[in-house]
Formats: C-alpha cells, structure tokens, sequence
C-alpha cells in the first residue's frame, strides 16, 4: 500500500507540534511524516531576549525529540515549494532534493521585519532567533560601562527585550522607543506596573517616536530627533519568510498563507499553514496574532482537520483562541495580562512575582509539550489511513 506522505515544513513551536500531534493520531502504516527543519535543535523563540543576555538554554536535539515518534526528520533549509506539482526543495550538506508530499503542513514561521527602515542592515541587531540573538550576546558583551542601547519597538518582544538587558546589565544606559504609548493595549493595572518596572530599572522610554534612520552610534527619530545608540536592537514587528508567495498559494499583503477555520489554505486543499505563517481566524473569527499562543493551538487543530479527513472523523470545530499575554520584566518581575477569546485585554492582571513564575511556567509547559511530544495527548487508538485517501478530494 501507498503511504500518504505528509510533509511538515518547520520544526518551531507550530510544526513541532504539528508532527509529533499526526503522529499520534496516525497509524504508520498507512502514513509518513516528514518534518523539515534547518537547525537540528528546538529554538525556544520566547527565550531569544535571555540568551541574548548571556544566559545559557537547555539543548533539545529534535533527533531526541523525535525518537521513537515515527516521525521522519530532515534537517534541510526550505528553498522552494510548489503548490501546482506539490512539491517541495530542501538543500543539505549533501545538496537540493526535491521531496513529494500528499499534504504538506507549512510551519515556516517568521523573522524580523524591517520596515526598509535605512540603516537597518548595516548597524541594527534583531532577536528573532537563535543566531541573531547570539550575535547581539556578543556585541553586548563587549559593550563597555556607560555604553548606550536601544531597542526599537514596544510590543511583547521590545518590553521583554529591553528590560531583560537593564536587568543584566545595569552599567548600560538603555532606552526603548515605541511608536505608541508604553503597554497601551494593556489594562490600567498592567501598564501601571510595567511604567513602575521601567522606572525601577533605569530605563529611559521614547514615547509615541518612530526610527526613520539606523547608524552606527545612533538612531534618527522621524521628528528629527537622535537618540544615542551604540547597540540599536531592532523588534518592531516580524515578516514571514517570502517562500509562500513565491507560489502560486493565495497569500495575503503580508505575505502569510490565507487559511480557513480548519487552517487549510482556500486555494490549495492539499496545503495547510499554522503558527505566524498562516493568516487564520480564531473561533471568534477575529484573525490570529503571531504568536506561540496561536501557533501551539494552531497546529493542534490543523493536525486533528488532517487526521479526521484523512480517516473519514468528524472534521473538530475551531476553538483557538486566547487567555493571556504573558510579558517578563527581567528574571523577577512580569506582567499576566488576562484576556478574552478574542484577544482584548480584561481589566485583571497578575503582576510582579508571581506573574514570573507563572509565565516561566508556561515557558516550560510550551517546551515540554515541545520535548514530550505525544505526552499531552491522550491515549488512544491510532487510524490507518484507507489506500489512495487524499485531503483534495474529501469535504
């Protein structure tokens, strides 16, 4: 008997996940799972702003994740993938193949964008992943006392970034620009606690200020101003990679795979995306953030669809949605913003030391659940996919 081949593109938090989820609710002999990734270990992203810092994170080799799964990996950098023939191109130390699929789980994820802000290339560092935020360990290292930071962008990643380095390093002078005001979609008691913890750490914020100019020891504001910078961390927003809408895969402005509630794309059936590389509706049908939040649910819901149409299940409603944003202000100190469904903030949050230990144990389920792939399933029987069964042509 043919086996379905299903290809998972991406081994982040959504494709991990995705994986080790199909390979629970699938029987090997009638499937194969190939998940392919460039780097041969989990990157923990929600931790990119800590080793930036210096602190050194637990090593997962997906080779160990993956054992005994049944999932197949490959460690290959994605360079192609074609909708139309379906198909996909990885190249390795040992050259490009190009790797058929029945169903293919795009889980590319996303990097730093950067706003084609001049400068930027040359003189700004980014922490959206491993190698980057090994780069700016580096360059914060060598920094002397006295020397100056700053880190542009005042959501999640910008607030857990700049005060994780005034923590680390209280010798530096540090600053955050934001385009907005700080924390202001939180409610009034987060963004109370998250001022007083900027105050506490010394850090000087720039306000409603946007960088039109990266250079090497300063950054330019659009109002004219220049803010002082040796380091210039840059985390204003992240762009998915530019593969799928080199494709004939309807994509939107952003270029994220356009998905329906099942996280399949609307123009290719054969085709779903999960985590920041799809543009996906919640269970409110509001569309989902970038984000471990959504990409964790995500691809437990885009794995469950796969199953389900590929045995002949009832296809699971969408139920993605949200309960909090959880921001660390440094290793003692956070914000639990609770939220709706929907991704609104609720007046309630939990603050200081026990919103840090509450998030680092979020932290640590998401990597366990990582680490651990079939442990947060239940058990049950796994179904054998019927001969020549394909997600095109089934409802």
């Amino acid at each position: 008997m043919n086996k379905h081949r299903i290809v998972v593109l991406g081994a982040g938090y959504a494709g991990a996940n995705a994986a080790a989820r199909l390979a629970k609710r699938l029987h090997p002999a009638g499937t194969e799972i190939v998940l392919v990734n460039a780097d041969p270990e989990f990157v923990e992203r929600v931790r990119m702003h800590q080793l930036a810092t210096g602190q050194d994170l637990k090593r997962r080799p997906l080779a160990d994740v993956f054992a005994g799964t049944g999932v197949r990996l490959r460690i290959a950098r994605v360079t192609e993938v074609d909708a139309e023939h379906k198909t996909v191109v990885v190249v390795d130390t040992d050259g490009a193949e190009r790797i058929a699929y029945d169903t293919l789980v795009y889980a590319l994820g996303s990097t730093a964008a950067d706003r084609d802000v001049p400068g930027i290339g040359e003189h700004a560092h980014f922490i959206a992943g491993k190698q980057s935020a090994l780069r700016l360990r580096a360059r914060l290292a060598d920094l002397p006392a006295g020397g100056t930071v700053l880190v542009v962008g005042g959501g999640l990643t910008g607030i857990e970034t700049v005060t994780e380095i005034a923590e680390a390093r209280p010798d530096l002078e540090v600053a955050l620009a934001a385009r907005g005001g700080l924390g202001d979609w939180l409610s009034e008691k987060a963004q109370r606690h998250l001022r007083a913890a900027v105050d506490r750490l010394g850090i000087t914020v720039h306000e409603h200020t946007g960088i039109v100019g990266v250079e090497p020891a300063r950054a330019v504001t659009a109002d004219g101003r220049v803010l002082p910078a040796q380091v210039t961390v840059w985390t204003a927003g992240f762009a998915v990679h530019p593969i799928a809408a080199a494709t004939t895969l309807q994509v939107s402005a952003t270029g994220q795979i356009v998905v329906d509630d099942t996280m399949r794309s609307v123009s290719h059936p054969d085709v779903y995306a999960v985590g920041d590389a799809a543009l996906a509706p919640g269970a409110s049908g509001t569309p989902l953030r970038m984000s471990c939040a959504s990409g964790v649910p995500s691809a437990h819901l885009a794995a469950d669809v796969i199953a389900a149409r590929l045995t002949g299940r009832p296809i699971p409603p969408n139920k993605v949605g949200y309960t909090a944003q959880c921001i660390s202000l440094g290793r003692r100190d956070a914000v639990v913003q609770w939220m709706t469904p929907d991704d609104q903030p609720k007046p309630s949050a939990v603050t200081g030391g026990t919103a840090a230990r509450l998030k680092e144990m979020i932290c640590k389920v998401a990597a366990w659940s990582v680490a651990h792939p079939t442990s947060m399933l239940p058990v049950r029987r796994r179904h054998v996919v019927p001969a020549g069964k394909t997600l095109a042509v089934t409802a």
